[in-house]
């Protein structure tokens, strides 16, 4: 059972994961070997640029992402912390079932 704290990261965790936009970047990230500039995105989840960073901005500042800059481009990866954190979701609702 989860306490109290755990409860409250995972609900903003949740929070954070609520839009489909932000889930497919995340799964885009997680099927990536490396990190994935922010400009090889855009395409793929058929937005712009300015919606894409704003999710990136909101992923990255709820710790999910790691951000890199690489001269004018910033790079982003899972953030490995975070990563443990959704593999734990996965094994709690994997005990469940």
């Amino acid at each position: 059972m989860l306490d109290e704290d755990e409860a409250v990261a995972t609900a903003a965790l949740f929070k954070t994961l609520g839009d489909p936009a932000r889930v497919r970047i995340v799964n885009l990230l997680a099927t990536s070997d490396e990190p994935v500039c922010a400009c090889e995105l855009y395409e793929p989840l058929g937005l712009s640029q300015p919606t894409v960073s704003h999710h990136l901005r909101k992923l990255t500042d709820a710790g999910l992402l790691a951000r890199e800059q690489r001269g004018k481009w910033a790079y982003f990866s899972l953030d490995a912390d975070a990563l443990a954190q959704l593999e734990g979701i996965v094994r709690i609702r994997e005990a469940i079932a």
